[in-house]
């Protein structure tokens, strides 16, 4: 009896990634010229990010291919619409910079950290053992409002460039969520940080005890 093997790029989360890249850069093409165009299919691959998961648990398709595509199509969403950020709005490019910086390499370490932890059996730090960062992690609410506020910043400030929207106290609806949504962003951004610090910690435990194991190896 011949084994049949999965095909792991089939699993239907995994189409619904490759659906969210070609919506990331469909969006991105448009992102110059045609505003909603490039929003419809930005917010739809930012959308179907939820749908991938809830996909991958009910299918019984969870794949560490997937969790990884997830992630790198969530990053490179971002760093595309910051790229466009930076040339309507000049002045603020450093920001936009230092934001993109931030998201990608606190991302990078802290996913590459928790990958190395899991084949050792050191003790870490743990930041959800933090009362402030436990309520983040483990309240869906909390974090989904979190991602979604610093989403709507960014947005808010690429649909400001071409439309003032309707004024609301005063100000134009885009303006005005940008500013309500600026303290989540900047909030994500210093999570992003201690993201980073805490992963650095924790792989330079891992240095100091493999280090430590190999050494105990040559003395013996």
């Amino acid at each position: 009896m011949t084994e049949t093997k999965e095909n792991i790029f089939l699993f239907v989360p995994n189409i619904i990634g490759f659906a969210r890249i070609i919506l990331a850069i469909v969006s991105f093409y448009y992102m110059p010229t045609h505003c909603a165009l490039a929003c419809v299919c930005y917010i739809t691959s930012a959308l179907l990010d939820a749908v991938d998961g809830h996909a991958a648990r009910f299918l019984n398709q969870s794949t560490k291919f997937g969790g990884m595509l997830d992630q790198l199509t969530d990053r490179a969403g971002t760093a595309g619409l910051m790229m466009i950020l930076a040339t309507f709005y000049p002045r603020y490019t450093f920001w936009f910079q230092l934001s993109m910086a931030i998201d990608i390499t606190g991302h990078w370490i802290y996913l590459h950290t928790c990958t190395l932890q899991g084949k050792t059996s050191h003790k870490f730090i743990n930041m959800a053992e933090n009362p402030i960062m436990h309520v983040y992690y483990t309240n869906k609410t909390v974090l989904f409002l979190m991602c979604a506020g610093n989403e709507a910043f960014y947005a808010a400030l690429y649909v400001m460039h071409f439309y003032t929207g309707p004024e609301v106290l005063g100000i134009g609806l885009f303006k005005l969520i940008a500013l309500l949504t600026m303290p989540v962003a900047v909030v994500k951004a210093a999570i992003s940080v201690l993201h980073a610090i805490v992963a650095s910690l924790n792989l330079a435990i891992i240095d100091v005890n493999e280090r430590a194991a190999i050494s105990e190896k040559q003395k013996n």
